[in-house]
Protein backbone atom coordinates (compact mmCIF):
# COMPACT_ATOMS: atom_id res chain seq x y z
CA UNK A 1 0.00 0.00 0.00
CA UNK A 2 1.02 3.30 -0.85
CA UNK A 3 0.10 6.41 0.61
CA UNK A 4 0.33 10.11 0.37
CA UNK A 5 0.56 12.05 3.53
CA UNK A 6 0.08 15.78 3.94
CA UNK A 7 -0.79 18.26 5.87
CA UNK A 8 -1.05 22.12 6.40
CA UNK A 9 -2.65 23.10 2.70
CA UNK A 10 -3.77 26.07 4.22
CA UNK A 11 -6.09 26.82 1.28
CA UNK A 12 -7.67 28.99 0.10
CA UNK A 13 -5.09 31.81 0.28
CA UNK A 14 -4.13 34.33 -2.59
CA UNK A 15 -3.49 32.44 -5.95
CA UNK A 16 -1.56 29.47 -3.63
CA UNK A 17 -2.03 26.26 -4.63
CA UNK A 18 -0.97 22.84 -4.44
CA UNK A 19 2.24 22.49 -6.51
CA UNK A 20 1.33 19.76 -9.48
CA UNK A 21 4.33 17.52 -8.29
CA UNK A 22 2.61 16.98 -4.91
CA UNK A 23 -0.58 16.79 -7.06
CA UNK A 24 0.57 13.93 -9.61
CA UNK A 25 2.01 11.46 -6.69
CA UNK A 26 -1.22 12.12 -4.57
CA UNK A 27 -2.89 10.81 -7.78
CA UNK A 28 -0.50 7.74 -7.77
CA UNK A 29 -1.46 6.32 -4.72
CA UNK A 30 -3.71 3.89 -2.66
CA UNK A 31 -4.83 6.73 0.27
CA UNK A 32 -4.41 10.06 1.13
CA UNK A 33 -3.88 11.03 4.38
CA UNK A 34 -4.58 14.85 5.48
CA UNK A 35 -3.53 15.76 9.00
CA UNK A 36 -5.35 18.73 9.49
CA UNK A 37 -5.26 22.52 8.26
CA UNK A 38 -7.12 22.20 4.99
CA UNK A 39 -8.77 25.28 6.20
CA UNK A 40 -12.24 25.11 3.88
CA UNK A 41 -14.41 22.09 3.10
CA UNK A 42 -13.83 22.94 -0.76
CA UNK A 43 -10.24 21.47 -0.17
CA UNK A 44 -11.57 18.36 1.12
CA UNK A 45 -13.91 17.83 -1.80
CA UNK A 46 -11.07 18.67 -4.19
CA UNK A 47 -8.67 16.05 -2.33
CA UNK A 48 -11.67 13.68 -2.35
CA UNK A 49 -11.94 14.46 -6.56
CA UNK A 50 -8.14 13.52 -6.98
CA UNK A 51 -9.53 9.76 -6.75
CA UNK A 52 -7.40 7.29 -3.88
CA UNK A 53 -9.98 7.57 -0.80
CA UNK A 54 -8.84 10.33 1.80
CA UNK A 55 -8.67 9.93 5.39
CA UNK A 56 -8.53 13.28 7.22
CA UNK A 57 -8.40 15.26 11.15
CA UNK A 58 -9.37 18.87 11.39
CA UNK A 59 -6.84 21.22 12.32
CA UNK A 60 -7.20 24.49 14.18
CA UNK A 61 -7.48 26.78 11.48
CA UNK A 62 -10.51 24.85 9.88
CA UNK A 63 -13.86 25.96 9.10
CA UNK A 64 -16.84 24.99 11.96
CA UNK A 65 -18.07 22.93 8.90
CA UNK A 66 -14.81 20.57 8.58
CA UNK A 67 -14.56 20.28 12.13
CA UNK A 68 -18.29 18.80 11.66
CA UNK A 69 -17.03 16.46 8.88
CA UNK A 70 -14.14 15.59 10.36
CA UNK A 71 -12.88 14.02 13.38
CA UNK A 72 -9.84 15.22 15.94
CA UNK A 73 -8.14 12.29 15.59
CA UNK A 74 -8.59 8.98 13.81
CA UNK A 75 -6.93 5.31 13.80
CA UNK A 76 -6.93 3.70 10.48
CA UNK A 77 -5.20 -0.39 9.60
CA UNK A 78 -2.52 0.04 6.20
CA UNK A 79 -1.87 -3.51 5.68
CA UNK A 80 -0.91 -4.95 8.89
CA UNK A 81 0.39 -1.59 10.41
CA UNK A 82 -1.68 0.99 12.19
CA UNK A 83 -1.45 4.63 11.49
CA UNK A 84 -2.99 7.47 13.77
CA UNK A 85 -3.44 10.86 12.71
CA UNK A 86 -4.00 13.96 14.60
CA UNK A 87 -3.29 17.18 14.10
CA UNK A 88 -1.27 18.71 17.21
CA UNK A 89 1.27 16.33 18.48
CA UNK A 90 1.77 19.13 21.17
CA UNK A 91 5.69 20.15 22.01
CA UNK A 92 8.31 18.80 20.81
CA UNK A 93 9.62 17.31 23.79
CA UNK A 94 8.74 14.05 24.72
CA UNK A 95 6.62 14.08 21.50
CA UNK A 96 7.33 10.73 20.73
CA UNK A 97 6.92 9.19 24.10
CA UNK A 98 3.89 10.98 24.66
CA UNK A 99 2.13 9.96 20.91
CA UNK A 100 2.90 6.28 21.93
CA UNK A 101 1.20 6.40 25.25
CA UNK A 102 -2.03 8.32 23.49
CA UNK A 103 -2.20 5.51 20.36
CA UNK A 104 -0.88 2.49 22.54
CA UNK A 105 -2.20 0.38 19.46
CA UNK A 106 -0.61 2.36 16.72
CA UNK A 107 2.86 2.05 14.98
CA UNK A 108 2.94 5.19 13.57
CA UNK A 109 1.44 8.75 14.23
CA UNK A 110 1.06 11.12 11.56
CA UNK A 111 0.85 15.04 12.74
CA UNK A 112 1.37 18.60 11.36
CA UNK A 113 0.27 22.29 12.59
CA UNK A 114 4.49 23.02 13.14
CA UNK A 115 4.70 23.04 9.15
CA UNK A 116 8.65 21.38 9.83
CA UNK A 117 8.90 18.27 8.40
CA UNK A 118 9.89 15.53 10.38
CA UNK A 119 10.20 11.89 11.08
CA UNK A 120 11.38 9.88 14.46
CA UNK A 121 11.34 6.18 15.27
CA UNK A 122 12.39 4.35 18.27
CA UNK A 123 11.46 0.88 19.71
CA UNK A 124 9.37 -0.01 16.22
CA UNK A 125 6.99 3.01 16.72
CA UNK A 126 6.95 6.41 14.43
CA UNK A 127 5.69 9.54 14.30
CA UNK A 128 5.78 11.64 11.11
CA UNK A 129 5.23 15.14 9.81
CA UNK A 130 5.23 15.96 6.07
CA UNK A 131 5.32 19.28 6.77
CA UNK A 132 3.26 21.45 4.21
CA UNK A 133 3.31 21.38 0.34
CA UNK A 134 1.96 25.27 0.31
CA UNK A 135 3.65 26.82 3.50
CA UNK A 136 6.94 25.73 4.64
CA UNK A 137 7.20 28.60 7.04
CA UNK A 138 10.91 27.74 8.70
CA UNK A 139 11.05 24.61 6.96
CA UNK A 140 13.90 25.08 4.04
CA UNK A 141 11.22 23.71 1.54
CA UNK A 142 7.72 22.43 0.99
CA UNK A 143 6.80 19.19 1.55
CA UNK A 144 4.72 16.21 1.78
CA UNK A 145 5.28 12.54 2.50
CA UNK A 146 4.70 9.31 1.43
CA UNK A 147 4.15 5.87 3.36
CA UNK A 148 4.67 2.75 2.17
CA UNK A 149 4.08 -0.53 3.50
CA UNK A 150 4.60 -2.72 0.15
CA UNK A 151 8.46 -4.04 1.81
CA UNK A 152 6.13 -5.55 4.52
CA UNK A 153 7.41 -2.83 7.08
CA UNK A 154 5.75 0.80 7.67
CA UNK A 155 8.48 2.63 5.87
CA UNK A 156 8.05 6.97 5.57
CA UNK A 157 9.97 9.43 3.59
CA UNK A 158 9.81 13.14 2.67
CA UNK A 159 9.43 14.23 -0.73
CA UNK A 160 10.75 17.72 -1.08
CA UNK A 161 9.33 20.25 -3.73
Amino acid sequence: MRIAVISDTHLPRGARRVPDACVDAVRGTDLIVHAGDLCTAEVLDWLESLGPPVKAVHGNVDTAELRERLPEALEFAADDHRIAVIHDAGPAKSRLKRMRLRFPEANAVVFGHSHLPLHEEAHGFQIFNPGSPTERRRSPSHSFGIADTSSGSLEFRHIWL
